[in-house]
């Protein structure tokens, strides 16, 4: 299932500097549970406990964790702190500064460094960072609120694709109730051509010697009848998955591998009433219903 969910923490890095650390929790769907994380270094050690919580909350899905940060310095005061650009490493300035003065001896014609190459230079800014457990701490808070968003959106979705899912068993069951009553009839009407097929081989067979033959073919005729007229069975069948999928979907907790299998095994009945089917109707509503099952099993995929 889809879903989406952000929140944010701060965390201070001393000095008066207070960072805004946002994390996003993304989530498409897969039938199976997926987890990758982008998070910067400072959060790196929060991805276990994000992990963990990800794990418990979720079955299904491709999940995404993303944390990015900026510094807001004046989020206490409403003033901006100068300590919030960091400081200048002399040492590194100076060791900067002697690198400049060899290379231009070596290239006269050499510009010297502009500010802004200066202020990149590794390790010449160095700003305040904050303490390891403070940025652990925010990120699992600010995953764990991002998490519960995520999973109240994938809630949402769920109730309107249980919605579509009843719908559909609803059109199934419409299905069976008007087929079922006729099949008495459609296996009179197909044993009265049966019978009309055996008379008619029984006048062949006095006037012709292939009565061995004829008579194999006629025991072929009634096995694949007698085949073919037991499909009551598989309307109980179809009408007791019909069932569980509908208790599945009023119940809690996940429920979309269960779904997954009921609906191979819709699929399976609707294939034996086609290849049993003994007549045109029969058959027409056995694809109506493999359509239907069909378009239940793209919509399971979304579930939890």
């Amino acid at each position: 299932m889809t879903g989406y969910g952000s929140a944010s923490r701060q965390v201070s890095l001393g000095a008066g500097v207070v960072a805004d650390l946002q994390v996003e929790c993304r989530a498409v769907n897969s039938r199976f549970l997926d987890l990758g994380f982008r998070l910067p270094d400072e959060c790196r050690g929060a991805e276990p406990a994000l992990r963990e919580m990800a794990t418990q909350s979720l079955s299904r899905g491709k999940v995404e964790f993303r944390a990015a940060w900026r510094v807001n310095s004046g989020a206490a005061t409403g003033k901006s702190n100068p300590h919030s650009l960091g400081a200048l490493n002399k040492d590194r300035l100076d060791a900067l500064y002697t690198l400049q003065e060899k290379a231009q001896e070596a290239f006269p014609k050499a510009e010297e460094l502009r500010i802004a190459d200066i202020l990149k230079w590794p390790g010449i800014v160095s700003e305040p960072r904050g303490e390891e457990e403070g940025w652990i701490m925010a990120a699992v808070e600010a995953g764990r609120a991002a998490l519960a968003a995520l999973l109240e959106s994938r809630h949402a979705e769920g109730k309107a694709l249980t919605t579509v899912l009843t719908t559909i068993t609803s059109k199934m069951r419409e299905i069976v109730n008007v087929i079922e009553p006729k099949v008495p009839e459609y296996v009179t009407q197909y044993q009265e051509k049966l019978t009309e097929r055996l008379a008619e081989a029984l006048q062949a067979q006095e006037q012709s010697k292939g009565g061995a033959e004829l008579m194999e073919r006629i025991r072929q005729e009634v096995v694949l009848y007698a085949v073919r007229i037991d499909i009551a069975e598989e309307f109980a069948r179809l009408k007791t998955h019909l069932q569980v999928v509908n208790t599945a979907l009023a119940g809690k907790g996940p429920v979309g591998k269960r779904l997954d299998f009921l609906m191979q095994e819709l699929n399976r009945e609707a294939n034996t009433l086609s290849s049993k089917s003994v007549s045109e109707e029969c058959t027409q509503a056995a694809l109506e219903l493999k359509l239907l099952i069909e378009q239940m099993r793209e919509q399971v995929q979304n579930l939890e």
